[in-house]
């Protein structure tokens, strides 16, 4: 379906600044209803009931009729990779694709570019290489690695809101994960802000007997990397947030196991939150071919019934939201030929297809539309300081929006993929849940394959910790 501009009819094209959007399917907050919404200076202004607000002369109106208006997604977990890296990806191609998948703000993890955002002079690197080329809005996550806790503060000054640490080999050397010692330092440092910090939640076995099995099949990879890694891990990590009451959030949550220690240490009052993947939410252990290499991410897929557990918890609100952890490389290094899990770089390509795969399983599970924005957009929007102008369909936010079809079904085909290494486990899928279009702060930035002119996407500096005091002059 082609979207249609008022007056004049016109085709819609990417790069125009729309002053109204119309659908009778407007989703905001719990709820679904047809209305207008009010577009000045890329925020929203009011959202009306339908109809009711009359186009004047040289205001640009789109009416979409039936498809759904939802807040643009925001996904909070993708490896973009430049600089250094950038033949895995870059921010042109991930910001293209985010765009194609509904997605208007993106937040890049600290690793695997060259240099790591650890510091404050790596951030500025890392601004410096995404200006000019982004399609959508883009925020930057820090990193916490063993003894650069002097940075931590004056990275969250400047425009970090949160912090991703490992406590498990991260697979690149510049990026080592840190010690409980480590882990300490840093949450001392961290309280009294609203910055969180993100775990990739498993441990090292100390006495892990070595791998033995068919590299190139999959169960010989599954078991190198078992639940209870990741139960300990999440076990660690929910005592220190208890300890320190500094935010805590799981990134990738793969195993139903960690799920009992989650509900506890909510209950028990700690500020930590939990997200889960498209592709263990889509994906399964026994459903994986020898060789297929493309399927390795860390933690790994695990079997069917743990996929239905992880579904049950999201519909009982026990997983606060769904991500695509975007992490691509080049071909090669998924070792093709030879097949072997166990040497294979994990990581999964999704950022793209993130709506489609999550509405694609979540409409035959009972999953409303006001779900899909809720899991997708206002959660994550709160776990990265957001949720005051990104995420819901408000006044005075950011006129970020998905247009989409949730009744539209289509195959996944590498041509119509805009990440820079097209390889992916869901080549072939069928999907439901179309993108349409895409508008970021009130610009048409993507419709329907094609994509605004240039990059209108904006850098998030976002702050979750009061400014420091001015020096007190000296006489």
């Amino acid at each position: 379906m082609s979207l249609k501009t008022k007056p004049g009819i016109m085709e819609a094209r990417p790069g125009s600044t729309l002053s109204i959007i119309r659908s009778k399917r407007v989703i905001t907050g719990n709820g679904i209803s047809p209305a207008d919404i009010i577009i000045c200076d890329g925020k929203i202004t009011s959202v009306l009931p339908w109809g009711r607000q009359l186009p004047n002369t040289g205001t640009q109106l789109l009416d979409v009729g039936d498809l759904v208006v939802m807040a643009g997604i925001i996904d909070p977990h993708v490896h973009v990779n430049e600089p250094g890296r950038t033949d895995w990806e870059g921010y042109r191609t991930a910001t293209l694709a985010a765009a194609a998948g509904g997605i208007t703000t993106i937040v890049d993890m600290p690793l695997n570019s060259l240099p790591p955002t650890t510091s404050v002079s790596n951030f500025n690197t890392k601004l410096q290489a995404a200006e000019g080329q982004c399609y959508v809005d883009v925020a930057f996550w820090g990193g916490v690695i063993p003894d650069n806790q002097v940075e931590l503060v004056p990275m969250l000054h400047a425009g970090v809101p949160g912090f991703k640490c490992f406590l498990i080999n991260s697979g690149v050397p510049e990026f080592p994960h840190v010690s409980l010692m480590d882990l300490h330092t840093a949450m001392a440092e961290l309280q009294g802000t609203n910055s969180v910090l993100l775990f990739h939640a498993e441990l090292q076995e100390s006495k892990g007997s070595p791998v033995t099995g068919d590299p190139t099949l999959y169960e010989t990879f599954l078991s190198s990397r078992p639940d209870r890694m990741e139960v300990a891990a999440v076990e660690l990590v929910a005592d220190l947030c208890l300890q320190y009451k500094v935010r805590c959030h799981i990134v990738h949550l793969s195993s139903e196991r960690s799920l009992p220690i989650i509900r506890r240490a909510k209950k028990a009052g700690a500020p930590i939150t939990v997200e889960t993947t498209h592709h263990y939410l889509t994906l399964s252990a026994e459903h994986i071919p020898p060789g297929a290499t493309y399927y390795k991410c860390c933690p790994p897929v695990r079997g069917q019934s743990n996929k239905e557990a992880l579904w049950n918890a999201l519909l009982q609100g026990e997983i606060d939201m769904v991500v695509s952890d975007h992490s691509p490389c080049t071909a090669d290094l998924k070792l093709l030929k030879e097949g072997d899990f166990l040497k294979a770089w994990g990581g999964i390509s999704s950022l793209q297809l993130g709506l489609s795969l999550f509405w694609s399983s979540a409409k035959v599970r009972g999953f409303s539309l006001p779900d899909v924005s809720r899991l997708l957009c206002s959660n994550p929007a709160k776990l990265c300081s957001l949720d005051n102008r990104k995420g819901s369909i408000k006044q005075g936010y950011d006129a970020d929006l998905v247009i989409w079809d949730p009744d539209s079904e289509f195959q996944v085909q590498a041509k119509n993929i805009y990440h820079k290494n097209k390889l992916t486990p869901y080549l072939g899928f069928l999907l439901w849940g179309e993108v349409v279009a895409t508008v970021v702060q009130g610009t048409l930035v993507y419709h329907k394959g094609k994509h605004c002119p240039k990059p209108t996407g904006k850098q998030l500096l976002i702050h979750t910790v009061d400014p420091p005091e001015p020096s007190a002059p000296y006489y």
